[in-house]
């Protein structure tokens, strides 16, 4: 599934560091993105699950 990429101002609170150095984005950042990445993200607003691959209701 394709989305439409948009410009999306990166703001305090849409990602911190983690101790290795990776940006880890927000809940705050996703829900600003607006679409679920299916990616398995750390704080998915979205409810996506890895390992079934399917979105369940948050």
């Amino acid at each position: 599934m394709l989305f439409p990429k948009k410009k999306i101002e990166i703001e305090d609170g849409d990602y911190y560091l983690t101790p290795e150095g990776y940006k880890c984005f927000t809940e705050q950042y996703h829900l600003k993105r607006g679409y679920c990445c299916q990616s398995g993200c750390r704080h998915c607003p979205y409810g996506f699950d890895k390992k079934t691959g399917k979105i369940i209701s948050p």
